[in-house]
């Protein structure tokens, strides 16, 4: 495989991850996915940030949410997010420490 094919796969693999977190799972919440998988919505935008800043594209955090989320942080919490268990927000900060640590 080229490497033009291999980057338009991973791509349309990224697209569907992120159809199938935005559209067809917005029931699955992003501290569950942290604490299950070790990372979350707020970490593939993390990561879409990252990407845009080593290329020199600015992209702030927020930004880069909106992107991802195709919506303010603030709606996706009003529509979608949930409040958690005192026993979740614990897993999830054991999570977050292992697998993200300082990015807050």
């Amino acid at each position: 495989m080229d490497a033009q094919t291999q980057i338009e796969l991973e791509a349309a693999a990224f697209r569907a991850l992120r159809t199938h977190l935005m559209e067809k799972r917005t029931d699955v919440q992003n501290i569950d996915m942290m604490n299950l998988a070790g990372f979350c919505r707020n970490c593939l935008s993390r990561w879409y940030q990252e990407a845009a800043n080593e290329r020199g594209i600015e992209m702030n955090k927020d930004e880069a949410r909106e992107m991802f989320y195709g919506m303010t942080m603030d709606a996706w919490k009003t529509n979608y997010q949930t409040d958690a268990t005192a026993d979740t927000q614990k897993t999830f900060d054991t999570a977050f420490a292992e697998n993200v640590g300082d990015a807050k």
